[in-house]
């Protein structure tokens, strides 16, 4: 297949590119080299190179930043996203639309179904609502993939937030009140390629299977590091402040996945695991 990948310096996008580039022709563009807000540009691109699918990778994830910055919040993650699945549709191309768990209100108790209605507390859910409204309404062929807690090789994530703290300080202090599923982009990339090898459209809950609060994710991490050394406490989330609100429970369930017939993904501490063993000595 030809794909256009947007957003293609971002962590998502390289393992994107690094997944992909195998099996496909991938035209992986950063945002230095088409900005998703100039919708001539963006339109102009997908005419140009004519995809068979264009996987919208570019996103506004700053989530605290958002609460001030909502015009590019909505600019980058909805009016972006809306330009690239009318160019899809014009073309008749496929269009994957990277959503978040954060549409969510984590008040469920339970892992979210796609089926359950969304309710985000702050800009930033609310801007990835609408470019997954803009998605349905315009591109007849799309994959909205809601995914959760990312992290890969390149740019910053809790994970390598943790390591990197974990080698200046002897101890360290992460929230238990937060739950989500750990996810780790390359086998989110994976699984993007085999769902584009079918004709399965819709909304997809992609992450590594399970769930796990900050602090056990933590926990976790240090351990796969062999980091025994470092004391972790449990805080509640009321000892940070913080800007934007974050959904108390945001894990999700892949029902989606099972019932088209698309292979799961691994658990989230086998991925970890394999993250930490040999992707992260790769880093940098």
């Amino acid at each position: 297949m030809k794909l256009l990948i947007t957003g293609a310096g971002g962590q998502l996008g390289r393992d994107l590119v690094r997944v992909l580039e195998s099996e496909h022709t991938c035209y992986a563009l950063t945002r230095e080299e088409l900005d998703v807000t100039d919708g001539d540009a963006l339109s102009g691109r997908i005419r140009s190179i004519a995809p068979d699918a264009v996987i919208y990778a570019a996103a506004y994830t700053q989530v605290d930043q958002a609460e001030t910055d909502l015009e590019m919040a909505f600019r980058v993650n909805a009016v972006g996203a809306g330009h690239a699945a009318m160019g899809a549709e014009a073309i008749g191309a496929a269009m994957v639309y990277v959503s978040t768990d954060y549409v969510f209100d984590g008040k469920k108790g339970t892992p979210y179904l796609e089926t359950d209605p969304v309710s985000p507390l702050g800009a930033y859910g609310r801007s990835k609502l609408a470019g997954e409204q803009l998605t349905r309404e315009l591109s007849s062929r799309h994959f909205i993939i809601r995914t959760s807690w990312l992290y890969g090789r390149d740019g910053s994530n809790f994970v390598t937030k943790i390591l990197a703290a974990a080698g200046q300080r002897p101890e360290l202090t992460v929230v238990d009140d937060q739950f989500g599923s750990p996810t780790y982009t390359v086998d989110l990339a994976s699984c993007i390629g085999r769902m584009l090898q079918t004709q399965a459209y819709g909304t997809y809950h992609v992450a590594n299977r399970g769930f796990c609060s900050r602090y056990a994710f933590a926990e976790a991490i240090l351990a796969a590091a062999g980091r025994h050394d470092v004391i972790l406490n449990p805080a509640s989330s009321e000892a940070f402040v913080l800007p934007a609100q974050r959904p108390e429970n945001s894990a999700l369930a892949d029902r989606g996945l099972r019932r088209a017939g698309i292979p799961r993904m691994r658990d989230w501490k086998s991925a970890l695991e394999h993250f930490i063993d040999s992707d992260y000595l790769l880093k940098g």
